[in-house]
């Protein structure tokens, strides 16, 4: 027996709850497309991200650690795997369509310099007085745009709901197909959007641990930690430290997730969420941590900005990265012919900076490196 299309729209239709984004309600693509007889919209979607350029690069890009420091720490792809898993649990649990949160959750970063958020706040600098540049906005231009997978159009051709996930602050943009947009993303993206928030307090207090930047004494200044390790504690006793520390960070994202669950239930209930246009319409986000809970994760956050993020050791090593990127940005603007082909042709369209910025935007942390060395070191050694 094959289960078509038509049945996994029947099954969405009795297991998603009212609220929910269903696959048949999609405004649909740019260029429309014929339905696949076994694949969904938002699975097409997620599979046509997957397989995407952009996506693979992610493996060799900043997290925090500059890519290449550290075997076990984090990269921008698997901090993006990390998000997407945890996204599916969110959507499953409150009766979502956890398709389309994976789906956005994997395209989420696609926009992101190499670098990591050193490199964004550079290239946002050197684009200010060209539109600046924002990663969240550059993943809708990565996936309209610049992938080139298709003959009749550029970009992956993704649903509306998809893209629309990807502009997190409506701010800057407040119409996608000339639809405006509404206050707050579906259900389903502010699942990616919490999910990427929690994904990275908890790996980021693991990846500051297995990098000696931080210490479990260090911690120990959290309350949320602190519950963290009383949940470990409960559980067991047995093993030594470095196992400890890993089951508590375990404890610290199950207890982060479980919150985000059990409080936006609360919330659809209070608010009255029946619809999709409900949740997207009211006052704040319904998809969150409850008020007390939040507070201990943003000090978390906080203890993060001070401790990992703007550690010396971190800074030092991403801001030399950083200046070579900036010179790379001027070498470029100086002579456009150093860029790659298809780089070249966007310029007429986008105008100069925008291009630039876009295949930097697009670099691995290693190639931004090699590109350095070839458009700015001359035989001499001179810049």
């Amino acid at each position: 027996m094959i289960r078509k299309l038509s049945d996994q729209c029947r099954h969405e239709d009795s297991d998603l709850a009212s609220y929910a984004i269903h696959n048949t309600a999609t405004l649909g693509r740019i260029f429309p497309e014929d339905p696949h007889p076994f694949r969904t919209d938002f699975q097409r979607d997620r599979d046509r991200i997957l397989h995407s350029r952009s996506f693979r690069r992610l493996e060799y890009k900043t997290q925090v650690f500059l890519n290449g420091t550290g075997d076990h720490l984090r990269t921008r792809l698997t901090h993006t795997i990390e998000v997407a898993a945890i996204s599916k649990t969110i959507a499953r649990a409150l009766y979502l369509n956890e398709d389309l949160s994976e789906t956005i959750a994997l395209a989420h970063d696609l926009g992101h310099t190499p670098f990591g958020h050193s490199g964004e706040r550079a290239l946002n600098e050197m684009m200010k007085n060209h539109g600046g540049f924002d990663h969240n906005l550059q993943a809708l231009r990565v996936v309209d745009l610049i992938e080139q997978k298709y003959p009749e159009f550029n970009g992956l051709n993704l649903t509306w709901e998809v893209r629309t996930g990807l502009i997190k602050h409506r701010n800057r943009l407040t119409k996608l197909d000339d639809v405006k947009l509404p206050l707050h993303a579906s259900l389903e993206s502010q699942v990616a959007d919490v999910a990427d928030d929690l994904t990275y307090y908890g790996h980021d207090v693991d990846d500051g641990l297995d990098s000696g930047l931080i210490s479990e004494d260090m911690l120990d200044e959290n309350e949320i930690w602190r519950l963290a390790l009383e949940k470990a504690k409960e559980r067991s006793s047995k093993g030594g430290k470095e196992r400890r520390m890993a089951f508590t960070v375990r404890c610290l994202i199950d207890m982060m997730v479980g919150n985000v669950i059990v409080n936006t239930d609360k919330m659809l209930v209070k608010n009255k969420i029946m619809i999709p246009e409900d949740a997207q319409q009211h006052v704040d986000k319904v998809i969150s941590f409850d008020p007390v809970f939040e507070k201990i994760t943003l000090k978390l956050r906080d203890f993060l900005y001070h401790n990992v993020y703007f550690h010396p050791d971190v800074t030092n090593v991403n801001d030399n990265a950083v200046e070579k990127m900036k010179k790379l940005f001027t070498a470029y603007i100086k002579n456009p012919a150093l860029m790659g082909r298809f780089a070249k042709t966007r310029v007429e369209k986008d105008g100069l900076h925008r291009a630039v910025a876009d295949y930097i935007a697009g670099m691995t942390d290693r190639f931004a490196q090699l590109e350095f060395e070839r458009c700015c070191h001359v035989s001499s050694g001179k810049q």
